[in-house]
């Protein structure tokens, strides 16, 4: 575990916010910082740019939920909350809100390490899966385009498909271009000359 992190403390009572950095600094985290208010969790995100926020409140509300999911979805940081008591909807709405880790009990010093872990670790995989998903819709949008261009082709120069493709495939060499590029230039001439 990198001992390297930027952590976020969000915590209202100024004596367990102060166990918490203890118990961070005796784990071997030193670059801590800590706030009392869920509501100043923004500033504080671009002020610090922490690597994983660590927020921990008896019982949260959807309005400190959807915070958190603005905040967390939109800088792509780690996020664990740690709740004294919790419904099935607000679980639901921290995980909708991008909250890596949602422990209900509260915070137990003696699990601050592990739940830090499991709360990166899950933020990465969630966010290797959403890379990965942003690349097939990519792919699958590019795929629409090129055989697009390929069907302008076939019926403006008699051409086969493979023939097209071909085609599209020359032009992007002999232009030192990607093919997606080539056929999205044809595409956008075609629309433009009817």
């Amino acid at each position: 575990m990198r001992k390297d992190l930027r952590i976020l403390v969000v915590e209202a009572d100024a004596a367990k916010a102060k166990n918490i950095i203890d118990a961070l600094l005796e784990a071997g985290w030193t670059d801590l910082h800590a706030i009392s208010q869920v509501s100043g969790l923004e500033q504080s995100i671009e002020e610090h740019a922490p690597d994983i926020v660590l927020i921990d409140m008896a019982n949260p509300d959807r309005d400190t939920l959807e915070h958190v999911g603005a905040v967390s979805n939109t800088k792509s940081r780690a996020v664990a909350m740690f709740v004294d008591q919790t419904d099935p909807h607000l679980t639901q709405a921290a995980l909708a809100a991008g909250v890596s880790a949602y422990v209900v009990d509260g915070l137990q010093m003696n699990r601050i390490k592990s739940v830090i872990e499991t709360a990166i670790a899950r933020f990465q995989m969630m966010r290797q899966m959403r890379s990965e998903l942003d690349a097939a819709k990519q792919a699958l949008e590019d795929r629409k385009t090129i055989d697009r261009a390929k069907g302008i082709l076939m019926r403006r120069r008699g051409l086969s498909e493979d023939e097209a493709y071909k085609l599209l495939r020359k032009a992007a060499m002999d232009q030192g271009r990607k093919v997606i590029h080539v056929a999205q230039a044809l595409v956008t001439a075609s629309d433009l000359l009817g």
